[in-house]
């Protein structure tokens, strides 16, 4: 499958161009989710903001306790979003460096190698959350690989609120969104 270079986009208009309509069946959970999926896509289309989808899926699916997995860095923005969820759920938040495990326990890269330098616990993370029963948990900025090890270790499902990008002020869609820095890093011309 090469979806990202196709021209076409058949599938579109029905087509099953990959030939597995009829070796997937969704039911139970997962049916529940896609039709608040839905429901959320077509009243609320182009006109609520990530946060606001999240919340009314959270609400449309009965969810009462969030758990948000947050990077240290991104300290202030948890603090909002712990604030506008906690009108409507239970809210339980982690921080990324919770158990303060120090890098050279595990031979890691350190950023200051002559410092005590915490490591993110993706993991320990994800087992806060689930000793606390959350239904729905949000990722609030966690590094590369971090995001990935939380995902899977998560008793809950996990959604992405923010993707922390340093360069492009949590916006990594800026660098596709930009000409000049696609043909200056990538050489790919629109």
């Amino acid at each position: 499958m090469k979806c990202a270079i196709c021209n076409d986009k058949m599938c579109r208009e029905g087509k099953d161009c990959a030939g597995m309509t009829d070796h997937i069946s969704y039911a139970g959970d997962e049916l529940r989710s896609m039709k608040v999926s839905a429901s959320v896509e077509a009243r609320y289309y182009m006109q609520k903001t990530r946060l606001e989808e999240i919340i009314h899926y959270a609400k449309e699916l009965g969810y009462k306790r969030l758990g948000l997995a947050f990077c240290v860095g991104l300290e202030k923005e948890a603090r909002i979003i712990h604030k506008i969820l906690e009108r409507d759920f239970e809210v339980y938040s982690v921080c990324c460096k919770v158990s303060a495990i120090d890098k050279d326990e595990y031979d890691l890269e350190k950023l200051h190698p002559d410092t005590f330098d915490p490591t993110c616990n993706p993991l320990g993370q994800a087992m806060l959350l689930k000793d606390n029963d959350t239904q729905l948990n949000i990722i609030v900025g966690l590094c590369i690989g971090h995001d990935i090890l939380f995902t899977r270790h998560s008793a809950a499902p996990v959604t992405t609120l923010i993707v922390k990008d340093r360069v492009l002020a949590n916006n990594p869609a800026g660098a596709i969104y930009s000409g000049y820095y696609l043909r200056k890093r990538f050489g790919i011309t629109e």
